[in-house]
């Protein structure tokens, strides 16, 4: 696949470091890490995260490269005081704050053959590296992959943490749910040949959801191979608030309607399950106060049956939840459920046409008639 004009200039400096390095093209656990993380307004996490992956026991070189976005709070203080503490961390700045340009950022700025993405709120757990660069060997994959292991502290955020490991929350999606090893769409995080980021040029940085996503459709097109290891597991903070929660999966729902436009016959149930149950509640209410004209409160009983049948699903999955979490964090179970499922689906419904206005396939033309 051609790489679009926007990433023609990052390549070619690419390539010519992959050419003046002396590391071999094959992937062994003896090949260096470059570790990429995007941060902005992470200082809670991040200090804990980049410790996580200087402690990695790996027999190469690891550098960690710090793209920071403008913040709310001390996070660009904090990277710079880990990079003074310890040679292996690189501090940029990203003045857009978005994350696809700060991969970027840190992918350009990096030297080392493999490119592993960790996320300033992730901790990632002694050997990750080590399993994951063995996963690249063996399969000969070009990304490789594990779980998201959503784990809350407060209870607001243990609820939440339930609700994006289990699939009444997200599906069947392995890399929330856990599964069997093998190839996949895409997975959490990701640790990357270069030469597979580098032929498909980077992430697209029109996306600022679903970006990762979206970057392995492309490699999968151009004939590569995303693997997914369970045992890669990565420990995820979920969001601490309704707020926040409410603007991150509004933001996955309109995203992901996105992706389904620009690349079509990558949209499945699973993505429509939040949508399609928003309408159905929607139309349910509707012909429920609709009915009350007509049949006065029995239209309006009947009309309440579809989310009636939501909110007794909800009560079925707290139920079941009943031993697993503590009482603070079950009671704000349905409340996260509820949270995701219709925030998601609005995103999805509402997302406009022009979020993106022009599309990749276009840019390629504009490329090619250059």
């Amino acid at each position: 696949m051609r790489p679009s004009a926007r990433y023609r200039d990052r390549n070619m400096n690419a390539s010519l470091r992959a050419a003046d390095n002396s590391y071999p093209a094959a992937i062994t656990t003896r090949t260096p890490v470059s570790v990429i993380m995007p941060v902005r307004n992470e200082q809670r996490h991040l200090a804990e995260a980049v410790g996580h992956v200087l402690a990695q026991e790996y027999p190469a070189g690891i550098e960690v490269m710090l793209a920071v976005g403008p913040s709310r709070d001390a996070t660009h203080e904090i990277a710079q005081r880990l990079a003074e503490s310890d040679p292996r961390v690189t501090v940029m700045p990203n003045p857009t704050g978005d994350i696809p340009a700060a991969n970027n950022l840190a992918i350009k700025a990096s030297r080392y053959p493999i490119v592993a993405r960790v996320d300033g709120h992730c901790l990632i757990p002694p050997g990750y590296l080590m399993q994951a660069v063995r996963t690249l060997q063996e399969t000969g994959a070009d990304d490789v992959g594990g779980v998201m292991a959503a784990e809350g502290v407060t209870p607001f955020q243990q609820a939440v943490a339930y609700a994006m490991t289990s699939p009444a929350g997200v599906g069947n999606a392995r890399f929330h749910t856990g599964g069997r090893a093998g190839p996949t769409d895409s997975v959490y995080l990701g640790v990357y040949r270069r030469t597979a980021l580098e032929q498909v040029g980077g992430y697209d940085e029109s996306y600022q959801v679903a970006e990762d996503w979206e970057m392995n459709h492309r490699i999968r097109e151009a004939g590569g191979l995303i693997w997914f290891e369970p045992k890669l597991r990565v420990t995820y903070r979920p969001r601490a608030t309704v707020a926040a929660l409410a603007r991150q999966y509004f933001h996955y729902g309109r995203w992901r309607r996105v992706v389904s436009r620009q690349h079509a016959g990558t949209i499945s149930l699973r993505y429509l399950a939040a949508p399609l149950t928003l309408l159905a509640i929607i139309a349910g209410l509707a012909a429920g106060l609709a009915g009350t004209v007509v049949s006065g409160l029995g239209g309006l009983m009947l009309g309440f049956a579809v989310p009636a049948a939501y909110l007794a699903g909800l009560g079925v999955v707290t139920g079941m939840a009943g031993r697993k979490l503590t009482a603070g964090a079950l009671v704000r179970l349905p409340v996260a459920l509820l949270t995701m499922h219709m925030c998601w689906g609005l995103g999805f419904l509402t997302s406009p046409r022009d979020l993106i206005p022009v599309s990749r396939a276009s840019i390629r033309r504009l490329s090619a008639a250059q």
